[in-house]
């Protein structure tokens, strides 16, 4: 997501700095779509396992890890679409570059709130299957993971 300011842009493409916010930020919209509907699908899910028989039997744990999951999805989905209701108040009032940073913000806020969310659900549903040790390794792994893909490597190729 090098949206942000397009500073790689000026030397590879001739665009004044209103056409390049203009297209800055209608591919961040774009990447956006993609997220909101991954987070919706998390969010059904987690709505869902409330309803199930055996989410009675939960521990004290599986259901803070639960509420957890939930809230950081809700979070992600309010993070995830604040710039499209910032882009509908402010699209009138030449602010398209002030648009495009906050909302590159907001969308790296909400990539760490979903990973945060997924990273509860596997944890959730590993240890209520393989217990809290196998639920805690591959968390750890997951996190590393998202870290590593969705913030790690595009910062090291941002630098390179």
């Amino acid at each position: 997501m090098d949206t942000h300011s397009g500073e790689h842009d000026r030397s590879t493409r001739d665009e004044t700095p209103a056409e390049r916010a203009d297209r800055n930020l209608t591919e961040l919209l774009q990447e956006l779509r993609v997220l909101q509907t991954g987070v919706q699908i998390i969010f059904a899910f987690l709505l869902g396992v409330a309803f199930t028989p055996r989410f009675t039997q939960l521990t004290t744990l599986q259901e803070n890890v639960y509420i957890a999951a939930l809230l950081l999805s809700v979070s992600s989905v309010a993070v995830l679409v604040a710039p499209v209701a910032i882009h509908r108040q402010l699209f009138h009032h030449r602010q398209k570059q002030r648009i495009v940073k906050l909302s590159t913000r907001l969308a790296r806020a909400g990539l760490v709130l979903v990973a945060a969310a997924l990273d509860c659900s596997v944890f959730l549903i590993l240890d209520v299957i393989r217990g809290h040790a196998a639920a805690s390794v591959v968390a750890a792994a997951v996190a590393v993971m998202f870290g590593t893909l969705w913030f790690v490597f595009p910062w090291t190729l941002r630098r390179s």
